[in-house]
């Protein structure tokens, strides 16, 4: 092993406290890489490979669980506001990235499924800042098949404030959805910091709303990543896109 893992509770601007972690090499790092993770998962345990693979690769890689994610406190899952994942992200990347050691480095994003969203969201509110992104079927476009007819959204958006925790959302199992093999599955059920319970209704609101807002405004992004795209090319498998 070539790299040091670390973790540390920080507070967002609203009081929570939120659980982040670190893979740093003994060396200096080529570059900085921050995860952002899906909906309902966590960087410790799920994102472990991802940072233990570049941390091999001589990047340093940061995680941190979303309020109410993982091993961050907050009601399980409810997102209020997207913006404030965004924000809380956005906060603790740049908290790094202005430390001495690492104010020199480049800086990356990478993201999956919802994470993806961050990562779009967060180098949206600084597009100089950042020197490139993965994202791994980042949720920017909800497909015809699933979204909810227009009435249905106007009838749940009247009562989100009534009822914002409800787990009303009906959904399929996500994780025999989104991962196709049986051990990845079953190591997944067993994480007990993995949310696995339906979607609340102001969180499923909250994320069709992003994704909308995303889908709009895709044609702005432009992103580049020449450092990283040879590396997850060579040495890491996944299904997923980069925006370049």
């Amino acid at each position: 092993m070539e790299f040091e893992y670390q973790e540390e509770f920080i507070r967002n601007s609203r009081g929570v406290q939120l659980f982040t972690c670190r893979w740093l090499p003994f060396h200096s790092p080529k570059a900085l890489v921050f995860l952002c993770h899906g909906y309902g998962m966590e960087c410790s345990e799920f994102m472990k490979g991802c940072g233990t693979r570049l941390a091999n690769y001589g990047y340093a890689v940061f995680g941190i669980d979303y309020e109410g994610h993982g091993r961050s406190l907050g009601a399980r899952c409810y997102i209020k506001k997207f913006d404030n994942i965004v924000n809380d992200c956005d906060h603790f990347f740049k908290s790094i990235c202005s430390q001495e050691e690492y104010r020199e480095k480049r800086r990356f994003l990478y993201g999956e499924s919802m994470g993806g969203a961050v990562a779009l969201l967060i180098h949206k509110k600084g597009p100089t800042f950042w020197h490139g992104a993965v994202l791994v079927a980042p949720m920017c476009k909800i497909s015809e098949k699933v979204k909810p007819h227009p009435m249905v959204i106007t009838i749940l958006t009247k009562v989100e404030d009534i009822i914002p925790k409800w787990k009303i959302v009906p959904a399929k199992d996500v994780i025999d959805s989104a991962f196709k093999d049986p051990v990845k599955r079953e190591e997944i059920r067993h994480n007990k910091f993995i949310y696995q319970d339906k979607p609340r209704l102001k969180t499923a609101l909250e994320m069709l709303r992003t994704s909308m807002s995303l889908e709009d405004s895709l044609s702005e992004v432009i992103i580049f990543c020449p450092v990283l795209i040879p590396f997850f090319f060579s040495c890491y498998c996944f299904h997923g896109i980069f925006y370049i």
